[in-house]
């Protein structure tokens, strides 16, 4: 029935629901419109961000937003990021949000700035307004949309805290490497004419004893306000008066005095604490936290231990107004380095050096506190060329190894008391062995196992062989920890003893010659173990886990009490005599001559080895004459000078 057909009341009715069925079909239409169009206000905001995003991280202005002058904006964003050296951010869309109205929203960033590898970045967000012009959103650029905190006229710049690095610690806790006096030697190109700061260069590292050409290309290419180092000195350098006296006349030439993490002298350990310096592209490559310009351990302890000594260096990002003042925006706090325990002495290391200071050849000198085993100097004569003779240079002993066969005759039976024959020579296998050049004619003949110590009979030791069981000398040696794997945390060796030897072999053993060799370290360490009456390990860094020696029984202290018997003797009338006046406790000790190469006569090594009260120490000199007339009275020396 049409609507004009119903009853008044009836046709009100239906033209009510007709009208709101039509607005209900208006709004509906509407509405998909609505959703429609402010999903493609989302996804151009989107796209928006994320251009405005990849424009920040590579440090340009982004091209979505207005500028006056894109040249200059770009100009000022660049001074901007100048103190951030190559730091960028890492940008991120977080969301969008379009206004109700369809011509205004907002872009939400995150933005993170790795100032530090492997530490929390510097995080913030970034509220950016957008309007929309046509079809085009855009924004309005100012640095704020960098960083929202950057004042006008401001600037970022990252600074890089240095962490104090950790202090070298010797026995007692005594600090090894610690801040001294120096005296920085270089070119301030603030004083010089860029023309002839290549000359001055030149001079500089003529007066100064330095290479000039590289000196020469780092003044020649160093910025005008540079100061370019050519060398450091300590204070008390004997060349540094003469050295100021000259640069006073080269133009542009500044001696500055500073301080630096410094041992008690120049050589002070070196090949043992190794030194510090610059960071290499090597050590940077290797070290994503080590930047151009660190201070990094280049060798010995200082490069082993390097991370533990660093510590971790800090940034700080500050925001840098036209007249320098600064506001810190961001701070990572540095981690100072932590100590290194060694257990060196300042007065043993120095008395070793000490009495090796006119050594020209290749020598050691190595002590040991037996007690604890803690090795208190490991000292390297400057004729062993930087090479670290203490710890590496392995020798044929000579008659410092005859302790250790002393040792095998008592394990096969023998006492001190029992009687030996010394002759002049004895053959083995048609092979002739003698005593030493100097030995005297009136002590050959039938004498105790200790008179062939004191004496160094070589041909009473060889001549007692054959009580000895198959391996009986190396047995002994690992029983006073010469031949064990050491673990100071520096390159070291021991020393090797043949397993067997027969025949010639077992004589040249005897006598520590043939295929025995070892460093000073092993035979000082040979000397603790009968000092302290036990297996001795050395210990360079307490707390380091070290492997016990695997074979042999350590020595007793039975044993090792008639082995200091015998060495006695060597001081009271054998050939250490010169060691009987020495102060402090009895000293026990024995010289060692070590014959090597084809020469006629043979060239020889000179060794000796000595203990007093609680220390123990060895004495080695690459091509010495005699061990009672070359290392003996460095031994004496040494023994003088740590007592005073």
């Amino acid at each position: 029935m049409p609507v004009t057909d119903l009853p008044r009341r009836r046709r009100r009715r239906a033209l009510s629901l007709v009208a709101a069925a039509a607005a209900l079909a208006l709004l509906v239409g509407a509405g998909g419109y609505w959703w429609t169009h402010r999903e493609s206000d989302t996804a151009a905001l989107r796209d928006l961000g994320e251009q405005v995003a990849a424009d920040l991280a590579d440090g340009r202005v982004p091209g979505k937003l207005d500028v006056t002058s894109r040249a200059d904006a770009q100009a000022d964003l660049d001074e901007v990021l100048a103190g951030m050296g190559r730091i960028r951010p890492e940008v991120t869309v977080r969301d969008v949000a379009p206004a109700d109205d369809g011509r205004t929203g907002r872009v939400h960033l995150d933005l993170s700035w790795t100032v530090h590898e492997g530490k929390a970045p510097w995080t913030y967000a970034v509220d950016l307004p957008v309007s929309r012009t046509g079809d085009v959103w855009s924004g309005e650029w100012a640095p704020t949309v960098l960083v929202p905190d950057l004042r006008e006229g401001e600037v970022l710049r990252a600074t890089r805290v240095d962490a104090r690095r950790g202090t070298v610690l010797g026995d007692g806790g005594e600090a090894l490497v610690k801040l001294r006096a120096v005296v920085r030697v270089g070119i301030d190109r603030g004083q010089v004419p860029a023309a002839t700061a290549g000359r001055s260069a030149r001079e500089l590292a003529r007066a100064a004893d330095v290479s000039a050409a590289p000196f020469v290309r780092a003044v020649e290419a160093a910025g005008d306000e540079a100061f370019v180092e050519a060398i450091v000195l300590r204070s008390d350098d004997a060349e540094l008066a003469d050295l100021r006296r000259t640069a006073s006349d080269i133009e542009g030439a500044r001696l500055v005095d500073a301080t630096m993490d410094l041992p008690p002298s120049s050589g002070f350990a070196s090949a043992v604490l190794g030194r510090v310096g610059p960071a290499t592209a090597e050590t940077i490559a290797a070290d994503p936290q080590v930047r151009d310009g660190d201070v990094v351990g280049l060798s010995g302890l200082q490069a082993t231990h390097d991370k533990r000594l660093r510590g971790t260096s800090g940034f700080v990002v500050e925001a840098v107004a036209t007249d320098d003042t600064a506001r810190e925006l961001h701070r990572l706090d540095a981690v100072d380095g932590k100590p290194l325990r060694t257990t060196l002495s300042t007065t043993h290391q120095t008395a070793a050096e000490d009495v090796l200071a006119e050594v020209p050849r290749a020598g050691a000198v190595v002590a040991i506190r037996p007690s604890d085993g803690h090795v208190l100097a490991l000292a390297s004569a400057q004729g062993s060329e930087g090479q670290p003779t203490a710890t590496l240079g392995q020798y044929a002993p000579g008659s410092t190894f005859k302790p250790v066969t002393a040792l095998a005759q008592l394990r096969a039976g023998a006492s001190t008391d029992t009687r030996l024959e010394c002759p002049r020579t004895i053959d083995v296998d048609g092979r002739e062995f003698k005593n030493y050049d100097d030995f005297p004619s009136g002590r050959t003949g039938s004498m105790t196992l200790t008179e062939a110590i004191a004496t160094s009979c070589n041909t009473a030791l060889i001549g007692a062989r054959g009580r000895l069981p198959d391996g009986g000398i190396r047995s002994a040696a690992t029983a006073l920890g010469m031949t064990q794997q050491p673990a100071l945390g520096v390159p070291a060796a021991m020393g090797a003893v043949p397993k067997r030897p027969q025949g010639t072999a077992l004589a040249a053993t005897s006598i520590g010659q043939g295929e025995v060799v070892a460093t000073p370290l092993a035979m000082a360490t040979v000397i603790s173990s009968i000092v302290a009456g036990e297996r001795v390990t050395p210990v360079l860094l307490p707390g380091r886990t070290t492997t016990p020696p695997q074979g042999g029984a350590p020595v007793t202290s039975a044993e090792a009490e008639q082995l200091r018997t015998m060495l006695r003797a060597v001081v009271t009338e054998g050939s250490a005599t010169f060691l009987a006046d020495n102060p402090g406790g009895p000293v026990i000790a024995k010289t060692g001559t070590a014959e090597y190469g084809s020469d006629t006569p043979p060239r020889t090594h000179a060794w000796m080895i000595a203990g007093q009260d609680d220390l123990a120490v060895a004495v080695f000199v690459e091509d010495g004459s005699g061990g009672a007339s070359v290392a003996g009275p460095i031994a004496d020396r040494y023994l003088e000078l740590v007592r005073r």
